[in-house]
């Protein structure tokens, strides 16, 4: 396989793939850089199953290997939320930016102490001869009370990973790279997509 299309025109996700994988040699495109211009609609109750129709999507258009992942923040003391709807959580949906989503869970949390929370990521990834991988990783920490950092995207400024004392917006992308949900259900797909290829490395 020496193309891989990444269900997503995400540039920091995109970034973030390409370093997971710089060792396997691999292109690596945007759908929007395979000529996939649209939207897919993320009607599943799972990440499982929102990461499936996004690759059936571009794969379909494109028949080329096409890797997704569907991601978000499941917060115990809300029940799992934001979940699935991490995206578009706040008012405005997803138009909201990152800042406006973070402080809106930042005060759904107010005066919450159980502020146990986990990153999950669910990755599909669907293979010209058919074969279908799917991997899924997590990554458990704690809502902070406040932001801290600029780096990262989405929730990053408000999550601190267990084992570390600041957020992953302050972590950087070397350590997220090793730690984060995505970097778990990457390496698991890795392995996978080597097993199944054999000599891909």
């Amino acid at each position: 396989m020496k193309k891989l299309i990444l269900a997503s025109n995400n540039a920091k996700k995109l970034k973030e793939l390409k370093a997971i994988l710089s060792d396997m040699d691999v292109e690596i495109l945007s759908q929007r850089e395979a000529g996939c211009n649209f939207e897919v609609d993320e009607t599943g109750t799972t990440f499982a199953e929102n990461a499936y129709l996004k690759a059936k999507a571009v794969f379909d258009a494109t028949g080329e290997a096409t890797v997704a992942d569907d991601s978000g923040l499941m917060v115990d003391a809300l029940n799992g939320e934001p979940g699935v709807y991490s995206a578009r959580y706040a008012p405005g949906g997803h138009d909201a930016s990152d800042k406006e989503k973070y402080m809106y869970l930042l005060s759904k949390l107010e005066g919450v102490t159980d502020r146990r929370a986990k990153f999950v990521s669910s990755i599909c990834c669907l293979l010209p001869d058919g074969t279908e991988i799917r991997t899924e990783g997590e990554c458990r920490g704690q809502i902070l009370t406040e932001p801290h950092g600029e780096g990262g995207f989405g929730y990053d400024p408000v999550f601190m990973p267990d084992g570390y004392s600041d957020s992953m917006a302050v972590l950087g992308s070397e350590v997220k790279n090793k730690i984060s949900h995505r970097a778990h259900a990457l390496e698991k797909f890795r392995t996978e997509l080597r097993r199944i290829n054999g000599t891909d490395k």
